[in-house]
């Protein structure tokens, strides 16, 4: 009976050793599926907006050069000086370009980088529940949101 013991212990141990190992696994390729996921929503949402923007530059061309005469038309009546109404839309054209520029930077600070946020959850629930102590505790999502035991001296 005694050398039965040690060998389903043998067992036991290298039981759990590979179920902790396929966890780990597991929650590798999560994070990898979800990156690749995000990046891929990214990528295409990148090359949306590049194409977006470039046809409303030249579309935004043929509108500020109209601008610019329009200006020009209409304040000086068909003088010499129609660099006026150019200067105008350039400054319009500046103005808006630093508002637009203040709220991007406002906007990139409050975004956060791309991360595994399902993996990385899961990762601390699975470390909860090696670490914990007694089994009076509750463990996973309810017990991660409980305050901690107080701690008697």
């Amino acid at each position: 009976m005694a050398d039965q013991q040690p060998s389903e212990m043998a067992r036991a141990v290298q039981d759990v050793t590979e179920r902790a190992q396929l966890i780990f696994r597991e929650e590798i390729e999560l994070a990898k599926a979800e990156m690749t996921d995000k990046v891929k929503k990214l990528i295409k949402g990148a090359i949306f907006g590049i194409v977006a923007g470039v046809f409303s530059a030249f579309a935004l061309i043929y509108l500020l050069h109209a601008l610019s005469w329009g200006l020009w038309d209409i304040l000086y009546d068909g003088g010499d000086n129609f660099w006026l109404g150019f200067l105008i839309t350039g400054v319009l054209i500046l103005l808006l370009g630093a508002i637009a520029g203040l709220v991007a930077m406002r906007l990139i600070k409050r975004g956060s980088p791309p991360k595994p946020e399902l993996a990385l959850e899961e990762a601390q629930l699975i470390k909860g529940t090696l670490t914990a102590a007694p089994a009076s505790r509750t463990v996973g999502p309810i017990g991660a949101r409980e305050a901690p035991a107080e701690v008697k001296r």
